[in-house]
């Protein structure tokens, strides 16, 4: 097994104009270790021959379910175990979400970006021992928030002087068990001086909408990623599982692995298009 390699994927990743798109990805949960290391293996081949930065993603806990009886994962412990695996196997930086301040310091031995899930993004506690670690900072844009209103997260990050910061759009609720994108969001966002992250996977929930789980619609998936990366983002995040079906979280809105290369594909070729004309109006 290789020798564990710490990223700094701020700087490696989203430290300049030219750093080109980076997927993050993986399964919504670490349902086993087996499912994690080949899903892990299949997306490593597909990102390099995409020639496209690549940040694995899986839960050790879901910790928000819509039903007490909904699987949540491996938990932190037997979870840290899984994602150093994949790190040390596949030499790829690691993301996953916090939930507690207790979990910060734990995680970041692992983890190069700690996330924070879009209902915790105004937990002040939460963000400050996430910075406090140094690693990046994922924060996903609550459902019930502005894009305007990140810059008061951003602000209690920059508190305690961190400044490695992705922020992340995925969906604003939209009445009952739906969820809605406005692209001006990205836009928005922005304007607050960090990288922003598509959610293309999550922006598809139907949040509760099977009554004891949540649903969603994957079939709009790739829509929404093509605009978004028309209207110009750093990083697409998408969820994916070899048989999303029967998947034990998010299944409905997690993309089948067999067809994510074919929808990250169109995505970059939009998405070196859109650079193409950037640079012959500017000049640069």
């Amino acid at each position: 097994m290789a020798e564990n390699k710490d990223f700094h994927v701020f700087e490696e990743f989203f430290g300049g104009p030219n750093k080109g798109l980076t997927f993050i990805g993986g399964p919504c949960v670490i349902e086993s270790e087996k499912l994690v290391m080949d899903t892990a293996k299949k997306l490593k081949s597909i990102t390099e021959r995409l020639n496209i930065h690549y940040i694995f993603k899986s839960s050790f806990d879901k910790a928000n379910r819509s039903s007490i009886n909904s699987f949540r994962g491996l938990g932190l412990e037997e979870g840290i175990k899984v994602l150093r695996k994949v790190k040390e196997t596949y030499q790829v930086p690691i993301l996953t979400d916090v939930h507690e301040t207790w979990q910060c310091d734990l995680v970041a031995e692992v983890a190069d970006v700690l996330q924070i899930p879009a209902f915790l993004c105004r937990q002040t506690d939460l963000l400050l021992a996430a910075a406090r670690t140094g690693k990046t900072i994922n924060v996903k844009k609550g459902q019930f928030l502005s894009p305007w209103d990140m810059k008061n997260v951003i602000q209690k990050l920059e508190e305690v002087d961190h400044k490695y910061i992705l922020l992340t759009e995925r969906g604003t609720t939209f009445g009952y068990n739906n969820l809605v994108v406005d692209m001006r969001s990205l836009i928005e966002m922005r304007k607050l001086g960090y990288p922003i992250v598509f959610d293309a996977t999550h922006s598809v929930q139907r949040p509760g909408g099977m009554g004891h789980a949540t649903g969603g619609d994957r079939e709009y998936i790739p829509y929404l990623m093509n605009a978004a990366v028309a209207v110009g983002v750093d990083a697409i995040f998408a969820e994916t599982h070899p048989d999303p079906d029967r998947a034990l979280s998010d299944g409905p809105n997690m993309i089948p692995l067999h067809e994510l290369e074919s929808i990250i594909n169109d995505a970059l070729q939009i998405n070196d298009l859109i650079k193409k004309k950037t640079v012959i109006r500017t000049g640069d």
